[in-house]
């Protein structure tokens, strides 16, 4: 493992990272444990289930990867895959045996890596630790300047180990469907395009054998023992909707660390040179990096890039209604949840994170410019603008959809100037 060879900008002023209190779903999870009003009892898996309903996170949600390519890689195997289950705010790793992972969004510091031990029979609270040890790769091996989330797409091999000679990917929304989910299973897909799930790999001197799997699984017991776990699948529409999320909120964190940065040291110069100190960009240094952190966020909330999707994906309906049932609606019955499946993820192309509490908790100046592209972009007409690839209906449902249930949007302009920006 490669350690970061000097502090990260996010350990700096004005940002603390690791010095700074959170307050997160777990802080307040661990004032319920310490005060008696919530307990985990009984097996690891009554356990596991208890602590995902505290925290609000959808046992549906479950997702399952094979490759030792996390905290506890010595656990994991084919045989015995490494769980994952995510809300909005929240996503749990767990390995039965192991330690509970919780990474919690604190809207102010962005992703809090902690573990989770779950207590034995003589125990009553279990022990959550802050781990430092994360960021080792969440913030700086595999992603850049911020304390970040990722999913990787590797070659594993029969105790599922990454052959990381022949290469590993990254992957979000824009990650090509053939390229995703090496060294994870999937289940809830019946098409003919391929992904790299449910397969392994081995070398024969320097050359890589890899077939892609034309096995289409509906539940995963011809794996493993899947009676070890909370359900017996692995659902696509659980994993491409958790690989949008990832990157959203890493572009949300990247967006807000980058801003609060530049009005740090613009207000060291305005100090300086005996100015008012301002949040509003003064200089053309700081103008540039709003610009480029306005755009971005409006870009990864439009799926500017986001891949095309095949035909096939089966969405789970256990999951489905856990994800959507209380989605703000416009009063057309549109919601930014609404999935479509049929060549993209979501019915209405405006991630639903847009609602966050780390969207809400971005810094002013950059919020309200965030929404003035955004709502400029809805109400372009051109062809020529950056996002005329979504068509003239659907800006309108995300624009009803927007004006009725996101206040900040309806104080919102719109800028001609930004129409082709």
């Amino acid at each position: 493992m490669v350690c970061a060879q000097s502090e990260a900008d996010y350990e700096r002023a004005p940002i603390y990272y690791s010095a700074s209190q959170p307050q997160d779903a777990v802080t307040r999870l661990q004032a319920r444990l310490n005060n008696g009003s919530f307990t985990l009892r009984g097996r690891d898996l009554e356990m596991l289930s208890s602590l995902l309903h505290e925290l609000g996170v959808p046992i549906e949600s479950q997702m399952l990867v094979f490759s030792r390519t996390s905290f506890q890689r010595t656990r994991i195997h084919p045989d015995q895959p490494r769980a994952l289950y995510f809300s909005d705010s929240v996503y749990v790793g767990w390995v039965p045996g192991g330690l509970v992972e919780v990474t919690a969004i604190d809207p102010q510091l962005g992703p809090i890596f902690y573990t989770l031990t779950l207590p034995s029979p003589h125990q009553t609270i279990p022990k959550i630790e802050r781990e430092a040890d994360c960021l080792r790769c969440h913030g700086g091996v595999f992603v850049r300047e911020i304390p970040g989330l990722f999913v990787r797409s590797v070659y594993p091999d029969a105790s599922g180990d990454p052959l990381l000679r022949h290469g590993t990917q990254i992957v979000d929304d824009e990650t090509p469907f053939a390229e995703r989910w090496g060294g994870w299973y999937v289940t809830g897909y019946n098409g003919t395009a391929s992904h790299r799930g449910n397969t392994l790999a081995s070398e024969q001197g320097e050359s890589l054998h890899f077939k892609i799997s034309a096995t289409r699984p509906k539940e995963l017991s011809a794996f493993f023992d899947t009676t070890r776990y909370l359900r017996a699948t692995s659902n696509m529409i659980a994993l491409l909707i958790f690989e949008h999320q990832m990157s959203v909120q890493n572009c949300l964190t990247h967006a807000a660390f980058a801003v609060r940065r530049i009005i740090d040291y613009q207000h060291g110069l305005q100090t300086a040179f005996h100015e008012p100190q301002t949040d509003t960009p003064a200089y053309d240094s700081v103008r540039s990096v709003f610009t480029g952190a306005v755009q971005d966020v409006v870009d990864h909330l439009l799926f500017r890039q986001a891949a095309p999707l095949p035909l096939g994906i089966i969405a789970d309906p256990a999951f489905v209604a856990g994800f959507a049932p209380n989605a703000p609606r416009s009063r057309a019955g549109h919601a930014l949840r609404d999935l479509q499946l049929i060549d993209r993820l979501f019915a209405q192309r405006c991630s639903y994170l847009i609602y966050s509490e780390a969207f809400r908790a971005l810094p002013l100046s950059l919020k309200s410019r965030i929404l003035e592209r955004l709502k400029t972009a809805l109400v372009s007409r051109d062809p020529t603008d950056r996002y005329s690839y979504i068509p003239t209906d659907e800006k309108e449902r995300i624009l009803s959809i927007l004006e009725e249930t996101l206040p900040d949007f309806t104080s919102a302009k719109t800028s001609a100037a930004l129409i082709n920006y």
